[in-house]
Order: C-alpha cells, then structure tokens, then sequence
C-alpha cells in the first residue's frame, strides 16, 4: 500500500449552533487541511497520482469554502461546520473526484495551530 500526502490552507468563517459559548457567534479561522491518498499500487510514472494534480483536486474543492461563511454551503446549512464535520465533507468530495485507483485514506484538518481533528473511513 502507497500512500501520498499534501498539505494547503484557506481561510473561512463559521459559527456553531447550538454551542455554549464564543464560538456560537461568527468568527474565521485560517485552515490548515491534510489529505492522505493511498494507492495498492503506483501508476506508470511510479506515482500515487502526481502532486499537482492532488493538489488541483483538494483546491477545486476549497474553492466554494474559501473566504465564505461555512454556515451558508449547502452541506452546512443543517451539519454543523465543526472542524469534524469540514473534514468529513472534504473526505466525502475528494472521494467522489480522484480517479478510480486512488482512495482518501484520512483527511485531517486544523482550525487553529493546536487544535484540528480527522475523518477517516
């Protein structure tokens, strides 16, 4: 089993219904996301699948989450958009977009420097 990973960032605002406290109102994050892809076995250039084209995927799909309030995604707008929830929407994404011989293996993500949580199937 091969495994690829990559890293990127966006920045975006929520706010958590229901929560007892500041995070109930409206505020941003600069979010760091981690893919991990796996692969049993490497394409004909010896890859998972080439960074680039990882990397244009997770982006294409950060696109409608950058600079947005994630309450107001169709996917928030009943999921509240805690940081459990944005990584299991983006393992959900990516999994619908990478080509057939490649999985998402975990999709961690960070809304501050210490604090982030992952889904994984």
């Amino acid at each position: 089993m091969y495994e690829l990973m990559v890293e990127t960032y966006f920045a975006a605002a929520h706010s958590l219904r229901g929560h007892q406290g500041k995070c109930e109102n409206l505020h941003g994050h600069n979010w760091k996301v981690q893919v991990v892809l796996n692969a049993d076995k490497l394409n004909g250039l010896g890859m998972v699948l080439d960074f680039k084209d990882a990397k244009a995927v997770l982006n294409e799909i950060l696109e409608s989450y950058d600079h947005k309030n994630l309450n107001d995604l169709a996917y928030f707008k009943e999921t509240n958009p805690t940081t459990e929830n944005v990584s299991r929407a983006l393992y959900a994404e990516l999994s619908r977009k990478l080509p057939e011989e490649v999985s998402v293996r975990k999709v961690a993500v960070w809304e501050s420097e210490r604090c982030g949580a992952s889904y994984f199937e």
